[in-house]
């Protein structure tokens, strides 16, 4: 089904309330475009700082619709842009308070679910991170040694063998790497907590209303507006669908496939036994958790970036890309083969030109935005929600001093150039795991890749 495991399992605790669509002219003091995570968490910090505020979500479908429904479920510190990569063009020190701040963002969240009790599948387990080749243990020795560089040992362990096989019963493992800054979640658990409380205290949504516009003080839809001194761009993968917005995030697909519930020996051979998420040091990204219910959710890249940005609900399946990720994940855990696949389900995230994510503010307009997570978001998008409402309410803050605040990333190339540059890259990288494995030597094109995907 297209249905994401989440929404599906979710939709059995009650659903999220269906609200009305714009089709009036109102006003109010912010007005949000986006019922993701960052839309939800702007207005509930903006609610906790200030009460009375008149807050309004408008999205274009219902509240959790894109990633933010759709995602692995990973609460990670991970920011797109690496520590080199930020204090190339800032500073060391700014370059650790950006991760620092994402580090200390899991525990805030953690903290908002524990305070409200809400039932959210949360688990701060971690990451361990499988090398299964000989260049995947030279790429997670590098990586520990990178970390310790820094400062940041105790960030990034490295692990034998027969540690990282008490932690992930993966095959051909030959060590590995296990950060503990990271939860799983079942994110749209927490997206119908986040939009029940809101809507107690006083936020209105509008759903199934696409904004084409957003202008200082209005936004647009086809029948009707919400003029607002502060108007938020919150709509990352979804972004290129407002006039003007093309070519500021490029939207790339993510796939996803689900297992039914593991019977228990099985999945005591997997292991993950405090649910850390998973996956291994592959140039193509893959990521994985099992959940709450002991299934095995699992992801990755593949899905090539459609011309023109183009957005639709038939992309959310590719059936060679589904393939492909259960014939990774079963290659991993070979006990999964006779299990059966009870979800499949996909959807674009949102990447800037500079790998960089960013939020900011611009004071002459009122407009705020927050995004470019690549795939990252469950965290990165609290963390922007609740700097844009420090930053609306001018609370004085470390997080508006973050190096990410006001960043400006370029736009990205008119096509055709998108499309070729973007899938030339997916294929290389592709292309340099099968290189790998054929040659036993690293793929020296996936490295230039990474170096300009700021990694």
């Amino acid at each position: 089904m297209n249905q994401s495991l989440w929404v599906d399992s979710s939709l059995m605790t009650g659903e999220i309330p269906v609200g009305p669509s714009l089709d009036e002219n109102i006003s109010a003091d912010v007005a949000v475009v986006g019922g993701g995570f960052t839309g939800l968490w702007t207005a509930y910090y903006l609610k906790k700082l200030d009460p009375t505020i008149a807050i309004c979500i408008v999205d274009a479908r219902n509240p959790g619709f894109g990633a933010s429904g759709r995602n692995g479920g990973w609460v990670s510190a991970l920011f797109p842009a690496h520590l080199t990569a930020l204090a190339r063009s800032t500073s060391n020190q700014a370059a650790l308070r950006m991760h620092r701040a994402m580090v200390d963002n899991i525990s805030d969240i953690g903290a908002v679910i524990n305070d409200h009790n809400w039932s959210v599948d949360w688990a701060h387990g971690g990451t361990v991170v499988a090398a299964r080749t000989p260049i995947q243990q030279e790429r997670a020795r590098a990586a520990v040694l990178e970390m310790q560089s820094w400062g940041l040992g105790s960030d990034l362990m490295y692990l034998n063998r027969e540690e990282t096989l008490q932690q992930l019963g993966a095959t051909d493992v030959l060590g590995g790497t296990f950060t503990p800054h990271c939860a799983a979640i079942n994110p749209y658990l927490l997206v119908q907590e986040l939009v029940h409380y809101l809507e107690k205290n006083g936020v209105l949504f509008f759903q199934n209303s696409p904004v084409i516009e957003m202008s200082p003080g209005i936004i647009r839809t086809r029948t009707g507006s919400v003029r607002a001194p502060i108007t938020i761009r919150a709509t990352e993968g979804y972004t290129r669908t407002i006039r003007g917005q093309k070519r500021t995030l490029a939207p790339v697909y993510s796939l996803m496939l689900a297992t039914e519930p593991i019977p228990r020996a099985q999945i005591d051979e997997i292991g993950l036994r405090e649910r850390q998420t998973f996956s291994d040091y592959r140039n193509l990204i893959i990521y994985g958790q099992r959940t709450a219910d002991d299934r095995i959710a699992f992801g990755g890249r593949g899905a090539p970036y459609f011309f023109g940005s183009r957005i639709s609900d038939s992309q959310d399946r590719n059936h060679k890309v589904h393939r492909e990720l259960w014939q990774t994940l079963t290659d991993m855990f070979p006990v999964l083969r006779d299990s059966r696949v009870t979800h499949t389900w996909g959807g674009p995230l949102g990447i800037a030109r500079d790998w960089w994510a960013s939020c900011g503010l611009d004071r002459s307009t009122g407009q705020g935005w927050s995004g470019g997570y690549v795939g990252d978001g469950v965290g990165t998008s609290h963390l922007g929600g609740k700097t844009l409402a420090h930053l609306i309410t001018e609370t004085q803050s470390e997080l508006t001093t973050l190096p990410w605040v006001d960043h400006q990333s370029p736009p990205w190339e008119p096509e055709p150039l998108r499309w070729l540059g973007a899938n030339a890259g997916l294929q290389i990288m592709q292309r340099a795991d099968d290189y790998e494995d054929r040659t036993g030597k690293p793929s020296r094109a996936a490295q230039v890749v990474g170096r300009l995907l700021g990694q």
